[in-house]
């Protein structure tokens, strides 16, 4: 079993502080968005028009950046039945195995997000199918896409002078709410070789949050109880 963690202190815990805030914020724009809708709609027969796309965004920021911070707080469900069944030693084995396999995908995940993301934001995607060898100076600049309803609430001549050569924005530019993809992405990464870290140097046992094995103690404990 992974022990426990030690409470964050300092700079560590303003971090932690500012993830959990974020996320709690996250949760409750959507609640407030949603539940302002449906009053508009069933109390005064009108809605927001931006409302279920702003709540959608919301949403994809709250999983992407709720990953890297499960991955933090080793809170991802997992099977470890075969990792309870050998020597510590051949455990952390197989753990450091899963670990590179799972930064490795983080790595092309990574690349995925960037391609994805630049031509939105007025950058090169990266060349290279698996590994990025340079950037594309052929991307297609797509920093002109919109939202379908979302409004600008801020910025608006800052962010069309920077990036749509001062042409105007009628709504969000795609690439704000798509930035949280290789944001997110990489917090994910970074999260994955901080725990890889810790599991080689015995701070921590698994990348996945265990309860199989306690489940099944208290199940045969409460079992033999009852006979």
């Amino acid at each position: 079993m992974s022990a426990s963690k030690p409470e964050p202190k300092g700079f560590a815990k303003i971090i932690d502080t500012f993830e959990e805030n974020f996320i709690a914020a996250l949760l409750g724009l959507m609640t407030l968005v949603t539940f302002a809708n449906v009053v508009l709609r069933y109390g005064f027969g009108d809605s927001l028009l931006w409302g279920l796309e702003t709540v959608l965004i919301l949403f994809a920021w709250l999983v992407l950046f709720g990953i890297s911070y499960g991955f933090k707080k080793t809170a991802h469900l997992g099977v470890d039945a075969v990792l309870n069944i050998v020597a510590k030693p051949t455990r952390k084995i197989l753990v450091m195995i899963s670990a590179l396999c799972c930064i490795a995908y983080g790595g092309l995940m990574m690349k995925g997000a960037w391609d994805y993301w630049a031509p939105f934001g007025g950058m090169y995607k990266t060349e290279g199918r698996v590994i990025p060898t340079g950037f594309d100076e052929k991307t297609r600049d797509q920093a002109w896409y919109e939202t379908e309803q979302v409004p600008i609430p801020f910025a608006k001549t800052y962010l069309e002078n920077t990036f749509n050569m001062g042409e105007e924005y009628e709504k969000l530019p795609r690439f704000i709410p798509y930035v949280m993809l290789p944001i997110g992405v990489a917090l994910m990464l970074l999260r994955i070789l901080q725990a890889t870290r810790r599991i080689w140097r015995d701070q921590d046992e698994s990348l996945i949050v265990s309860h199989e094995a306690e489940e099944a103690v208290e199940e045969a404990a409460h079992l033999n109880r009852d006979a």
